[in-house]
């Protein structure tokens, strides 16, 4: 049985191949040859067996971060070997070479006056292709470009543009919070961001603030969110109002990682009360602190018990049997005749109001 495997190349870029000799499986950090568009390619696994499959299924529109939506839906392609030593060195010869190679282009950039900014450029491992990336805000025409790097490298040229975030991705760099920036250390995958996270987190709306090395907005915003919204809902919720020791008090703000609530009255001012004592204050005056958490609590016991309910109400007493409906029984439904109310109106012998026909020469009943 083939076992699929993820191989990562250089920056974000990345693809799913297959390997067929289960006697010598690959396991991830392991190096490989694959095929590529037109020749073969260097690349580390990074992920095998069914949490590959998984990803492979989810990256069917476009498996490099920043490309466009290429990818055809095929099989993907068998890996070629593992890699040797050799392999290795000449991968490294050619990262080494990719700076040189960088600033060459940066001078035919200049000399065909092109709005562009070079941000990186890629190797295949054969030689047989070189990727460029750049950022730019318009539509660049690179056409002369292409063929005056054609043949000062003689090779193939690729000129691929990316956005801010992937080229923050590619180079790398420190955020503001002193580490290395999450898109290119572990975040592989760069997710959507939008402005209503910083509001749910209760954040200055300031662009200086909330934005990372790229310019735009911090990538910890989304995959800190759940643990915003889930920390929020043991806490009240701000500007309601609790009764506590001191009487109505109002919540001004919380503290989700020192466990505190700002309150505020009319009488007694402000205070800072941790979220233990404020539980113990309310619940000694017989009350409950009603936060998110309580209520989802209360409805979760309030929907058990209406269970309970329906259920004994279903069974029947033991020793009784149903009664027939319309048995004269106390208790039994009476009976109704359904009378159907003819079309036509009246007829010969035909009663009025959808009454019955009586017969003729008879009278009414009784």
């Amino acid at each position: 049985m083939s076992q699929t495997v993820e191989v990562r190349f250089k920056g974000t870029r990345k693809a799913f191949f297959t390997w067929s000799d289960a006697d010598a499986p690959l396991r991830v950090g392991d190096t490989v040859l694959v095929e590529a568009e037109r020749g073969r390619d260097f690349g580390r696994i990074t992920a095998v067996g069914d949490a590959a499959t998984k990803k492979c299924a989810s990256a069917c529109s476009g498996c490099a971060v920043g490309d466009a939506a290429t990818a055809e839906a095929a099989a993907p392609k068998p890996v070629v070997r593992r890699a040797t030593r050799d392999d290795l060195r000449v991968h490294d010869e050619n990262r080494r070479s990719e700076d040189d190679a960088r600033r060459k282009v940066i001078e035919r950039v200049r000399s065909h006056d092109l709005v562009m900014k070079v941000s990186d450029t890629e190797w295949q491992w054969d030689r047989n292709k070189l990727t460029i990336y750049f950022t730019a805000e318009k539509r660049v025409d690179f056409r002369a470009l292409v063929r005056d790097l054609a043949s000062l490298f003689r090779t193939r040229i690729e000129l691929r543009q990316i956005g801010v975030r992937d080229e923050a991705a590619r180079l790398s760099g420190v955020g503001r919070c002193g580490r290395e920036y999450c898109c290119s250390s572990w975040l592989k995958e760069l997710s959507p961001v939008n402005l209503g996270l910083a509001k749910d987190q209760h954040l200055s709306l300031n662009p200086s603030q909330i934005s990372g090395g790229c310019g735009r907005l911090l990538c910890c915003l989304k995959y800190e969110h759940d643990f915003y919204v889930t920390a929020r809902k043991r806490f009240p919720k701000e500007g309601k109002t609790v009764t506590t020791a001191r009487g109505a008090e109002k919540v001004i703000a919380v503290d989700i990682f020192r466990e505190r609530v700002f309150l505020r009255s009319d009488e007694h001012g402000s205070r800072i009360i941790p979220l233990v004592e404020l539980r113990d204050e309310v619940e000694a005056r017989g009350d409950v602190l009603m936060t998110a958490e309580t209520r989802i609590r209360l409805l979760a016991a309030e929907t058990a018990a209406r269970a309970d309910a329906a259920a004994e109400v279903g069974l029947a007493a033991p020793g009784t049997e149903p009664e027939a409906a319309g048995d004269g029984s106390p208790g039994a439904r009476p009976h109704r005749r359904r009378r159907r109310r003819r079309r036509g109106g009246g007829g010969p012998g035909g009663g009025q109001n959808g009454e019955e026909p009586t017969e003729p020469g008879g009278g009414g009943p009784g």
